[in-house]
């Protein structure tokens, strides 16, 4: 284990005092919720200012997809949790296999439910999980760190770096070591927190929407979406066939009863549904289509001679 350079904790913006809340212990609870959605209202902008530096990431983990690689999200603590949360959501969200987007965390999955902290401090660790996955050169991993000086998370991004993968680093605090061990920066500076050196709060946020711009951006490119609508949606329970249900109909004007039957014939694939739908093709030919177009709708609604508006 080391962290011996690791700079001065005091020293990180995320670690600093709030001055807007040094009295917050003296506040009614409206002044509390007030003080803290204030803050709040810092993140989105903070957020903005690294758009350059997502959308270049987006790209990134594009370019490793289009190569059969993995995005892989690594952190400890919070910023652990953030990255398996969002790793989770997506073959559902995006019908993916489980092992496209992969979330680690410190301390293995335990270390989701309770807190194992000095999980953190291991750098090694950080290197071996990612051994323990195979991480090729066609893989990209987004270390996740508020500090940006987490030993398990550089051990990850040097082990990484030394393989051959892409490199992308999460954190919160300008100048990172993170940073410096990564091929693309994303920094959304949020300040100190309300509770001093609480990061599950604006940086915790900031995090959460960071990555939610990482996945789905990254998933709307490789044509997981028509328009806004989710037509890669997986039907796994009761709520998510209402929703596929409600997408067929918004995309095509079909009746209820006609989307639950071209559902059925689709074997529960919305894009496909869709796709047959619009063209009046079969199943068969309808997946040939879209096989030939990579998965994208729109290029396969093209190519079968129709041009639809998008919903």
């Amino acid at each position: 284990m080391s962290n011996s350079a690791s700079p001065d904790l005091s020293a990180l913006v995320s670690e600093g005092r709030n001055p807007r809340s040094t009295g917050i212990d003296l506040m009614s609870s409206a002044g509390i919720i007030a003080c803290m959605n204030a803050e709040d209202r810092l993140v989105a902008d903070a957020v903005a200012a690294e758009a350059p530096a997502i959308a270049a990431a987006v790209d990134r983990i594009v370019t490793a997809f289009e190569a059969g690689g993995r995005l892989i999200y690594i952190g400890a603590g919070t910023s652990g949790r953030l990255g398996v949360l969002d790793a989770s959501e997506c073959p559902p969200t995006f019908s993916v296999p489980p092992g496209m987007v992969v979330g680690i965390i410190a301390g293995g999955d335990g270390a989701l439910r309770r807190s194992i902290e000095a999980a953190e401090d291991d750098d090694a660790r950080g290197a071996a999980d990612l051994e323990a996955i195979d991480l090729n050169p066609r893989d990209v991993v987004v270390g996740i760190a508020v500090s940006g000086r987490t030993p398990y998370v550089t051990g990850a991004l040097r082990h990484a770096r030394g393989v051959g993968a892409g490199t992308i680093a999460l954190s919160c605090n300008p100048g990172s070591l993170i940073a410096d061990l990564a091929d693309i920066a994303i920094a959304p500076v949020v300040g100190p927190e309300i509770l001093t050196g609480s990061t599950r709060l604006k940086s915790g946020t900031a995090q959460k929407m960071v990555l939610n711009m990482l996945s789905t951006a990254a998933m709307i490119r490789l044509g997981k979406t028509w328009g806004n609508l989710m037509v890669d949606v997986t039907i796994s329970n009761r709520k998510l066939a209402d929703r596929a249900e409600g997408i067929l109909r918004e995309a095509t004007g079909c009746g209820a009863e006609e989307a639950r039957d071209l559902l059925a014939r689709s074997g529960g694939s919305v894009k496909l549904a869709i796709l047959m739908q619009i063209t009046g093709k079969d199943a068969d030919a309808a997946r040939a289509d879209l096989e030939a177009e990579r998965g994208f709708l729109r290029k396969a609604i093209k190519r079968a001679g129709s041009n639809p508006a998008t919903p």
